[in-house]
């Protein structure tokens, strides 16, 4: 679904058939659709507060949300 989400988030828009067919073996057509509206809308969402400098609240300078560093295996 990362792949997949991630694909869809690129410009232009190229979803491998690879990752369609792995997607298949595990969702209905029907959850196809919903993850990729899901996506949609949230790549909508991003793209949409960007063109208008709205930030996230609680979000680090930069408008990233910052991981924890790991400290161990």
């Amino acid at each position: 679904m990362l792949e997949y989400a991630d694909a869809m988030t690129r410009t232009p828009v190229e979803v491998p058939e690879g990752i369609f067919a792995r997607l298949r073996e595990r969702f209905t057509d029907a959850h196809l659709v919903e993850l990729t509206s899901a996506i949609a809308w949230e790549n909508y969402r991003a793209r949409f507060d960007h063109a208008f400098g709205i930030e996230g609240e609680n979000f680090s300078e930069g408008a990233v949300c910052a991981m924890p560093v790991r400290t161990g295996p």
